[in-house]
């Protein structure tokens, strides 16, 4: 039934009852995939609880339940690690591995890291491409969760030699924005000079030149 308190399809239990933390779980993450399914789709303008709840296929009253509003909501999905990728992803199974190879090896392998989880991510370059063509509040608390991403990263991955050429960061600020830029620009232009954006190649050819350059930039010490 719709229009109350109960989820369409999924059982309750006796009177007083509340459902299982499982079941909300799995409830709470087909609506932060809606809210992906329908920015890609409507971009920003055509976001709203109403929309959401029918691409869910639950009532409104729980994404009020369980997440406040449509701003907390939007808060929710941009640290959901579904639209953006996690640092525990980026850093791999074992993070303490990763962060203890040397700075040029964690600064290309954060690099490679970060091309695949977005190349795996079509809804977020879908979202990305409607941001640039669409500015508002909504579009903001996105904005505002990658911010606060971009600097977890660089305190995560920083370190002494990094601390030591700050620039560093504002390179891999760069290289991140150009991974973005070239998976918008490959939904309509598939060629870019020369490369294959479609390709597994391109990328392969794109991530060897950031390894490259990491590692003449960040020699080994002698």
């Amino acid at each position: 039934m719709t229009g109350g308190l109960i989820e369409p399809h999924e059982p309750t239990g006796p009177p007083g009852t509340r459902r299982p933390a499982r079941d909300r779980a799995a409830t709470e993450a087909r609506i932060l995939a809606a809210v992906g399914e329908v920015l890609a789709r409507d971009g920003c303008a055509g976001i709203g609880v109403n929309a959401v709840a029918k691409q869910a296929g639950v009532d409104k009253v729980l994404i009020y339940r369980y997440f406040g509003g449509l701003p907390e909501l939007l808060r929710a999905f941009a640290a959901s690690g579904g639209f953006w990728p996690t640092l525990a992803e980026l850093l791999g199974p074992d993070p303490a591995a990763f962060l203890s190879l040397p700075v040029a090896e964690r600064y290309a392998g954060f690099f490679d890291h970060f091309v695949e989880a977005l190349r795996a991510r079509p809804l977020t370059v879908e979202i990305l491409a409607g941001e640039v063509a669409e500015r508002n509040e909504l579009t903001a608390i996105l904005e505002a969760e990658r911010e606060a991403w971009g600097l977890e990263a660089a305190r995560v991955l920083g370190g002494p030699e990094l601390a030591r050429e700050p620039w560093a960061g504002t390179l891999m600020n760069v290289l991140v924005a150009g991974v973005q830029h070239l998976l918008v620009r490959a939904r309509q232009i598939r060629i870019w000079s020369g490369m294959d954006l479609h390709s597994d190649a391109a990328w392969l050819q794109i991530r060897g030149a950031v390894r490259e350059m990491a590692a003449k930039t960040f020699p080994p010490a002698s």
